[in-house]
């Protein structure tokens, strides 16, 4: 099965990137006249390894009822096997040889990293902090506003809620006026289009994290599911612990808790370089008046694995 483009645009990265698959043909089409839908689900929001994903996906309000829901068996992602998931999103893309059977369906992904969703809850002081909701609902905003960009008309967004989905919707009609909103605790299991992103997110995140453990796994055991309640998790995060660097930040939360009782247990005093933003230099752990702190772009530098 080929690797996903969502996954080739996006691994390897130090910060967050998207991808945004082309815009299928029977969407720009001015005549069709069947309106056109979008689903938004997320990946990966509470796991202390790898990244948060966002999903979208779109198509005509249409084709999700004729096709995708009679011919398919999409759903929550988490309700589905991993060879399913992975089955259906392959039939969402071009392999190289072969046109996408679901070629009716345009997605798009943010690949969010441990780096960057650290760097926004770390933040000092800690009124400034960017907490996973605003960087969710942000997110969620960039990628329906990149849909537009690209020509598509978009009569109804359905979203998976993150947080109070009354307010949530609010936000989200005030930013986009011109588009009805549904914001609905379990959307991905209510509604196709949600489904669908669904899997896409579920897919890009579950092929990043693994691309991320053979990248940085050297005997330390599997990483697991990536969770904290996950003993294999937390049994990789001891092992491989560095007395200097804590972990690698293309692959671990540091602002999770999980990995700050692990710090603390070890002795290891570890400033985010978010913290020192703001910051005199001097009131850092370990920092001294005319010391430079090392950033984690001059550490991790881009493309190193």
């Amino acid at each position: 099965m080929p690797t996903p483009p969502t996954v080739s645009a996006c691994e390897g990265s130090l910060h967050s990137k998207s991808y945004f698959s082309p815009v299928p043909a029977t969407i720009l089409n001015s005549e069709q006249p069947s309106p056109v839908i979008l689903g938004v689900d997320e990946a990966g929001r509470g796991p202390v390894l790898g990244p948060m994903v966002y999903g979208i996906s779109y198509c005509t309000r249409e084709y999700q009822d004729t096709v995708l829901i009679p011919n398919y068996g999409f759903d929550d992602s988490k309700n589905l096997t991993d060879p399913v998931r992975r089955a259906l999103f392959a039939k969402m893309y071009n392999d190289g040889d072969s046109k996408a059977e679901i070629d009716a369906v345009g997605f798009a992904v943010t690949v969010i990293t441990p780096a960057d969703i650290s760097s926004g809850m770390l933040r000092y002081p800690p009124s400034s902090n960017y907490n996973l909701n605003e960087q969710a609902h942000d997110v969620t905003m960039a990628l329906i506003e990149g849909v537009l960009q690209r020509g598509v008309k978009l009569d109804h967004v359905y979203v998976d809620t993150v947080g109070p989905p009354t307010s949530y919707q609010r936000k989200l009609e005030q930013r986009f006026p011109g588009i009805r909103f549904t914001v609905a605790k379990k959307a991905d299991s209510l509604y196709c289009v949600v489904s669908v992103a669904s899997v896409v997110a579920k897919v890009t995140r579950d092929l990043v994290l693994e691309g991320l453990a053979q990248a940085v796994t050297q005997d330390h055991g599997p990483l697991g599911s990536g969770y904290p309640a996950d003993a294999r998790t937390t049994a990789w995060l001891r092992a491989s612990l560095l007395p200097l660097l804590g972990w690698d930040p293309r692959i671990a939360r540091f602002s999770w808790q999980t990995c700050q009782t692990l710090l603390d247990a070890n002795g290891i005093e570890f400033v985010w370089e978010e913290q020192l933003h703001t910051k005199p230099v001097w009131a850092s752990k370990g920092m001294l008046g005319g010391e430079q702190p090392l950033t984690l772009d001059s550490w991790f530098g881009e493309g190193q694995f």
